[in-house]
């Protein structure tokens, strides 16, 4: 069968929309199947995805593999995919680090991750981070406030559920909150993989 993402994501690896292809090693276009029921978008690649050409491979992707697992989702079974397709970092000796992509660089990759939603055409998004949530939805989100609950994208009713980014959970100091705040994760992505055997 031919895939329906190849086009698009040839034609991304030239994309020059925003500036952030400049500083970057290449594109990191979307992976997984193309026609997952489930899509995961989160911020933006990272130095390793950025390296590799692959999302979420460093560590919020190991940790984000683990996780998966632990709840029964097989990431080989769904698409990954980030809001904004080239890494945005501060040079900082020999390290490169991250920097939050802005609204309006979001909005110009937008084109891409609504093109890989198109043709996936899934039953259930889940947006991994404000920026995500900001991407998908095209509104402010409090992902701490909103975390969990399920809402309707305008411009085609697809459901976006709302969760926090792997890398969040990496950044907590206190072992109690790292721990909590994982479980919290872990329920959100059990909640998407009840969600989708109840309408799929």
């Amino acid at each position: 069968m031919p895939d329906p993402l190849e086009g698009p994501r040839d034609a991304a690896m030239l994309c020059t929309r925003c500036h952030l292809h400049g500083p970057a090693s290449r594109t990191v276009f979307g992976e997984g199947r193309a026609d997952a029921k489930l899509v995961f978008v989160g911020e933006q690649p990272g130095d390793q995805e950025d390296l590799q050409g692959r999302p979420f491979v460093g560590p919020a992707g190991q940790l984000f593999d683990t996780i998966l697992g632990e709840v029964g989702i097989d990431r080989s079974e769904t698409y990954v995919t980030n809001s904004v397709k080239h890494f945005k970092f501060e040079p900082r000796g020999p390290r490169r680090i991250h920097q939050k992509p802005d609204a309006g660089e979001v909005q110009l990759c937008r084109w891409w991750v609504d093109k890989e939603i198109a043709l996936i055409r899934p039953k259930l998004l889940v947006a991994l981070g404000a920026t995500a949530a900001f991407s998908l939805l095209d509104r402010t989100v409090g992902i701490m406030r909103e975390r969990g609950s399920i809402h309707k994208r305008g411009k085609d009713g697809m459901p976006v559920l709302l969760t926090y980014h792997p890398s969040f959970l990496l950044r907590i100091r206190d072992e109690a909150d790292k721990a909590r705040q994982r479980a919290n994760f872990a329920s959100d992505l059990a909640q998407a993989r009840d969600w989708l055997a109840a309408n799929a």
